[in-house]
């Protein structure tokens, strides 16, 4: 009876002796075709690299050639097109070598919107033998240098040949990255668009808690300055400061909150009274789902705020005065408060439960952080770590191959 390690070690073998009989043609020797031809060899594909100038290409990994476009492409009936949109004219010299193969198109622009057609349905009228598939532009050289640890693993997926397309997901699949299958080439301008947007999800949870900020601060500012100031004279205007900004946090911070869990419920709603759930939601409803999760950082992040100023209260000057003056004025008039049960209770109750629910929060905000760190693009992932990664070359740079 044959073992179960024996049986891992012959199938881990199986996979790999499949990889091996596997050859992926890089067209590009730049950073980032590099990159992710080195990891396809370190995952068991057969590499070979095409270059318009092989015998001056950088250094690669024993087992990988650089040879000529053509004799590369002659390699391989699947070719990865790292480089530039303007340099992809000597394709069209090699449309009968290209005919049939699956091209998978990596490439970006320099900003939205750059060209009338993506890049990728530019590749397919240059060459309209092969097949075009849109992939891996969305994450960068360091990414995958770095094991993809740092970055996202994202790989947004088009194309309109579903064959080509499910290879092209196997390969992602196999580099530990997630590949998401979008659709046809259409959508490949919106994919290629991805990556140059800074945040996008983030927008509509900072434009809301900015609105709510306002209106509690507006709110706590005419209850606590101006209406004291206009009955009774007392500039109260200090509250300003600490008060009423510790009023504000909680508030946004549980309003944002429940407008995390309140479209999941009229999603509900509306798939039973459509009695369906394969239906597309509205778009303002879709776009509210999927950013939930950064409603739910942006409400932690001012739960935190709370906690902060209420850490302070008891070293404020008023607070400080306040409980000075109390206790003056019970010597003076020879007059000691009695202790009262019921309020210890109250107040001890409101702060138990008030530190239990900001564990809650953390803990929801620590299993939200994974799958949002996982969709932040390669510009995203430099505008956060742009010291740390400054030199590494995390850019997502192509080459002229």
């Amino acid at each position: 009876m044959e073992k179960p390690f024996l049986k891992e070690t012959s199938f881990a073998m199986k996979m790999s002796s499949s990889h091996n009989q596997e050859t992926v043609c890089v067209f590009g020797t730049g950073d980032f075709g590099k990159s992710l031809g080195n990891k396809m060899f370190q995952c068991g594909y057969s590499v070979v690299f095409g270059s318009r100038n092989p015998g001056l290409s950088g250094l690669h990994p024993k087992g990988i050639e650089v040879l000529s476009y053509a004799e590369a492409a002659r390699r391989s009936d699947l070719i990865i097109v790292a480089v530039h949109r303007e340099h992809y004219n000597f394709l069209t010299e090699l449309a009968e070598e290209l005919n049939g193969k699956t091209l998978v198109d990596v490439s970006n622009n320099l900003k939205i919107n750059q060209y009338p057609e993506s890049n990728a349905e530019y590749l397919a009228e240059l060459v309209p033998g092969a097949k075009i598939v849109k992939a891996f532009n969305t994450i960068s050289a360091w990414a995958l240098q770095s094991g993809t640890l740092d970055a996202s693993r994202q790989v947004f997926v088009c194309g309109d040949d579903k064959e080509a397309k499910q290879r092209v997901m196997d390969i992602g699949c196999t580099l530990g990255l997630t590949p998401m299958d979008q659709g046809s080439l259409k959508v490949a301008k919106e994919i290629e668009n991805y990556p140059l947007q800074l945040f996008p999800m983030w927008k509509f949870p900072l434009y809301l808690s900015a609105a709510l900020c306002i209106f509690y601060f507006v709110y706590c500012m005419l209850r606590e300055v101006i209406y004291p100031y206009i009955h009774e004279k007392k500039d109260n205007t200090f509250f300003l400061a600490i008060s009423i900004p510790n009023r504000m946090c909680p508030g946004v911070a549980l309003n944002l909150l429940a407008l995390v869990y309140l479209p999941g419920i009229i999603a509900a709603i509306l798939q039973l009274y459509r009695g369906t759930k394969y239906s597309r939601f509205p778009n303002w409803l879709d776009h509210w789902m999927l950013c939930r999760k950064q409603l739910g950082l942006v409400a932690l992040a001012f739960a935190f705020l709370h906690v902060m100023y209420t850490l302070v209260i008891p070293i404020r000057h008023y607070v400080r005065w306040k409980w000075s003056n109390s206790v003056i004025s019970q010597i003076k008039t020879n007059k000691t408060n009695p202790f009262n049960v019921t309020n210890a209770w109250l107040s001890d109750s409101y702060l138990a439960l008030g530190i239990l629910g900001f564990f809650l929060f953390v803990l929801l905000g620590i299993t939200s952080l994974p799958s949002v760190s996982n969709t932040v693009n390669w510009r995203e992932f430099r505008f956060i770590q742009l010291p740390k990664t400054g030199s590494q070359g995390d850019a997502h740079q192509l080459g002229n191959g």
